[in-house]
């Protein structure tokens, strides 16, 4: 079998949910009285379905799970982890504008972790191929989710995703 990550880093906007939370919805956010969580006019937001799933498998693998988005909003970013109850799932948080190779050397510095011990998933090419550079591993040659396949998809060409989809035997 092979090694799980010592690292397992995820992008937010098109990989844990379907829109940029500083363009196409309004922050601030809340939980209405049904349980769903809105933005400022009322819009419906919404994860992955996938995702906590997802989320929930690395942390009973023991696989410690950081964010790194390139946002310029991060007080909705995180608002939005917290009233999806994703915080819990986080180590670490790198949310802020700029180079993704900024967010990843900051996630080794914090973390020890060799960027070879990472894996990274995001939906922009660009993010891949640079933090590519620094030797960190991403699935499909980089996770790049331009439709976003479905998880199992990852689960059905990655052995190290299809553990932490379908765990152990």
């Amino acid at each position: 079998m092979t090694p799980l990550p010592k690292l397992a880093v995820f992008d937010l906007d098109y990989t844990l949910w379907p829109f940029w939370v500083d363009t196409h919805v309004d922050p601030p956010f809340h939980k209405s009285s049904d349980g769903t969580v809105r933005d400022r006019r009322g819009q419906n937001i919404r994860l992955y379905p996938e995702v906590p799933e997802v989320l929930e498998r690395l942390q009973s693998l023991g696989v410690p799970v950081a964010a790194a988005s390139r946002t310029g909003e991060t007080e909705g970013a995180n608002q939005l982890l917290e009233l999806f109850g994703l915080v819990k799932y986080f180590v670490h948080r790198e949310i802020y504008p700029g180079s993704k190779v900024t967010h990843f050397e900051r996630l080794h510095h914090k973390t020890g972790v060799p960027f070879s011990q990472m894996v990274f998933f995001d939906d922009e090419k660009r993010n891949i191929i640079d933090v590519g550079k620094l030797g960190t591993e991403s699935p499909l040659g980089g996770c790049y989710l331009r439709s976003h396949p479905e998880w199992n998809e990852f689960a059905n060409t990655n052995s190290r995703i299809r553990d932490i989809r379908k765990g152990p035997g």
